[in-house]
């Protein structure tokens, strides 16, 4: 945050301190301090707004404000682990079908339950969601 008010980068500043809001946010409501999980946890929260809010924007035309949700995604993201290739997420879906034992769409409770503590922050849960619902369905 010093060096965005240094470098007089004010988008920058801005979306760090919408975090740092977030955060302290549910640090007070909750009367706790978070630890490294729940703020990637807040952190993705913040990213998968972000995401539908683009989506939105592009489906109405509105390039201006799909720039500016676009920006605030890239900054989010910096701070959020790196994220998993297309591969590296089917190799732990197969892994987890199999130690789980899933056979059907019956057991995607159990999948996602297992799956959410790897992949939080680190992959689209909702293109996650997509990738089991097909490998079941086959």
């Amino acid at each position: 945050m010093k060096s965005s008010m240094k470098g007089g980068n004010k988008e920058r500043l801005g979306v760090i301190r919408l975090m740092l809001a977030a955060i302290k946010q549910i640090e007070v409501d909750e009367r706790i301090e978070l630890d490294n999980d729940r703020i990637t946890t807040v952190l993705d929260k913040m990213a998968k707004q972000r995401r539908e809010s683009i989506a939105q924007f592009d489906s109405a035309g509105r390039d201006d404000l799909t720039a500016v949700e676009q920006a605030e995604l890239e900054i989010i993201l910096e701070y959020l682990p790196e994220a998993l290739s297309d591969a590296e997420i089917n190799d732990l879906v197969e892994q987890s079908i199999t130690a789980t034992g899933a056979a059907s769409i019956k057991d995607m409770g159990k999948l996602m339950g297992m799956l959410k503590p790897q992949l939080q922050g680190r992959a689209d849960m909702g293109k996650v969601s997509q990738l089991i619902k097909a490998r079941l369905s086959a």
